[in-house]
């Protein structure tokens, strides 16, 4: 939806999906299929056309080591060895010549003959069984592609390396993209497609960056270098802002800002209610490097470490010494505090360059734990990691998407063999590290009794949950408004997930995007849950709301909106709520 104003504004609708405000340049970022031409050569122009591409790989070698150097010093060695073998695939002797060849017999333009070729060899290494040699296909296809972009002339943006502060525009923002991002130069985004849980939308959350999705036509009706204003709060875009628009925003944003000075008064205080009673608040991090924030708002540990952030930094499957010290890092910097280290979850809005995967991005398809019980390799060398970085911290191991309990009991078994590798080897490792299942599906709520008797702790991940107990793709945004945590079926599921886990005497975490909501939060505190983990950067608000309610006032909530009838009633009870407990500061 949009409008126009009579001072030329046009006014874009969508999706309030980050809060923030930001004002800067628009960066229209498309990511449409390159189109590659392709026309006949005469005799003559063959060794011009061979000229033409030995200028391109020499640029494409340029770019390649200048984007390693710059990850070497920014995420270390290991990140930025993908680097070394993409030289590799832009060098390969066997590959040039075939195209050379294919120059000469064909007489076509060396782009097309460059790419049919590199093709050739995608496909020729799709069909071999061994995974190592499968993952070249990631490697070619980048390669391929920035090689191309060189010798058609066509420049590809590149969000590692924005060149000033800007609000990045495009049809949607793979996580693949949010983990490339010059996350210090992008003020905000805004996207055509999209949903609030989305991954590149959880992502901006923990880093404050403003984001507004769902507008559709975004792309459409803005162009880079336009000013635009995005407001994350309400889930507006204003092209070409008054001034009397952003003198009204700069007043909202003075406001803000006191009351965020507030609020973070509370943040060195415990995580209790009003009447003390006590519920750990815990945050949901990527890496290590989100670490110092997250201890600088207090928060009880990690309550979800999402590792799949370090694969797709990797774009691929990283060795174990580089999942070891990314792992070992978060420990540490937690302390003696608690980190929940959930293994490999791609799949659904997740895919890194592996096309077992990107065949099947369903959120019901092939992903999860799924994907790791039938790639042993990759799922034993990630529990390796995480084994040995238990030997130095305080780390537990979660299964994301269990279905059943015969997944988790497979789970667990190549989790025992693993332990006893590390024994054979002498590598130490906590022996009594705790393991837990994310509970996501509904058949594993409906017998959540069962897999209780199997697990030391269940964490609730509402964002799948609500989505298939609604059949709502949550990235789909013309069923967004289906999307709805207050639904009667929603607060059901829950309660009895929560009553499951404290009959079987043993804890349930919250760790979707409600836990980071104030009366949500207030929800689950009188629900009974024993610990939410949210966005490093919603802590504050929903400390000080914890602390500002009785546990007795959370189990009224709890009573009032069961006894409702539709998700409107009881949306409207919380909203309520917040605002009665939050007073000015609503």
């Amino acid at each position: 939806m949009s409008s126009e104003s009579s001072q030329n504004e046009i006014i874009l609708e969508g999706i309030a999906a980050s809060p923030g405000v930001a004002h800067g340049p628009a960066l229209v970022y498309l990511q449409k299929q390159l189109d590659v031409p392709c026309y006949d050569l005469q005799e003559s122009a063959i060794e011009t056309e061979l000229e033409r591409f030995d200028q391109a790989i020499l640029e494409t070698r340029a770019e390649i080591t200048s984007i390693r150097d710059k990850i070497a010093s920014t995420l270390g060695e290991g990140e930025a060895r993908i680097f070394d073998a993409h030289l590799l695939v832009l060098e390969d002797s066997a590959l040039l010549e075939e195209v050379t060849s294919e120059l000469r017999n064909t007489k076509k333009n060396i782009e097309y003959c460059y790419d049919r070729v590199a093709e050739r060899y995608m496909s020729f290494f799709k069909s071999m069984e061994d995974e190592y040699l499968k993952e070249r296909v990631a490697d070619i296809r980048d390669v391929s592609r920035r090689l191309l972009h060189n010798l058609t002339g066509t420049q590809k943006v590149s969000l590692r390396d924005l060149s000033g502060d800007c609000i990045l525009v495009s049809e949607d923002i793979s996580p693949s993209d949010a983990a490339d991002m010059a996350r210090e130069k992008l003020l905000a985004f805004a996207t055509d497609a999209g949903g609030k849980t989305s991954h590149s939308v959880i992502m901006a959350r923990s880093l404050g960056i403003p984001a507004v999705v769902g507008s559709h036509d975004a792309t459409k009706r803005i162009k880079t270098g336009d000013q635009i204003l995005i407001d994350g709060h309400d889930g507006v875009i204003v092209i070409n802002p008054s001034q009397d628009r952003l003198y009204k925003y700069g007043k909202l944003a003075t406001e803000r800002k006191k009351r965020d000075e507030i609020i973070i008064k509370v943040i060195d205080q415990p995580s209790a209610s009003k009447d003390g009673v006590p519920i750990a608040l815990m945050a949901n991090v990527e890496g290590a490097r989100e670490m110092e924030h997250v201890n600088a708002m207090n928060a009880d540990g990690v309550g979800l470490f999402r590792t799949e952030g370090i694969f797709l930094r990797h774009h691929g499957y990283p060795p174990e010494s580089v999942q070891y010290d990314e792992y070992l890092a978060v420990a540490e910097a937690a302390g003696d505090n608690p980190v929940i280290v959930r293994t490999l979850d791609i799949g659904g809005d997740k895919t890194i360059d592996d096309d077992n995967v990107k065949d099947d991005s369903s959120f019901m398809g092939f992903r999860a734990i799924r994907f790791c019980l039938e790639n042993l390799d990759i799922f034993k060398t990630q529990i390796r990691a995480i084994l040995r970085a238990s030997a130095k911290g305080n780390v537990k191991i979660m299964y994301p998407m269990i279905s059943g309990v015969l997944e988790l009991r497979k789970a667990n078994e190549v989790l025992e063999s693993v332990k006893q590798e590390l024994r054979s080897e002498g590598i130490d490792f906590d022996e009594n590290i705790e393991v837990g299942a994310m509970v996501e599906v509904p058949s594993a709520a409906m017998i959540i009794d069962i897999i209780a008797k199997e697990v030391d702790f269940l964490s609730i991940g509402t964002n799948d949950l609500i989505q298939y107990l609604m059949a709502v793709d949550r990235l789909n945004d013309r069923v967004a408004h289906l999307y709805q945590p207050a639904h009667p079926a929603v607060l059901r599921s829950l309660k009895s997930i929560i009553d499951g886990g404290r009959e079987a005497g043993i804890p349930v975490s919250i760790c979707g995007e409600i836990a980071g909501e104030p009366a949500f939060a207030a929800l689950l505190l009188g629900m009974g849950a024993s610990s939410l983990s949210m966005t490093a950067n919603l802590l504050p608000e929903v400390k000080y709301f914890i602390r500002n309610i009785n546990q007795s006032e959370a189990i009224a909530l709890v009573e009032e909106v069961m006894a409702l009838g539709d998700s409107d009633a009881n949306a409207k009870a919380l909203e309520a709520f917040r605002r009665e407990k939050m007073g000015n500061l609503a």
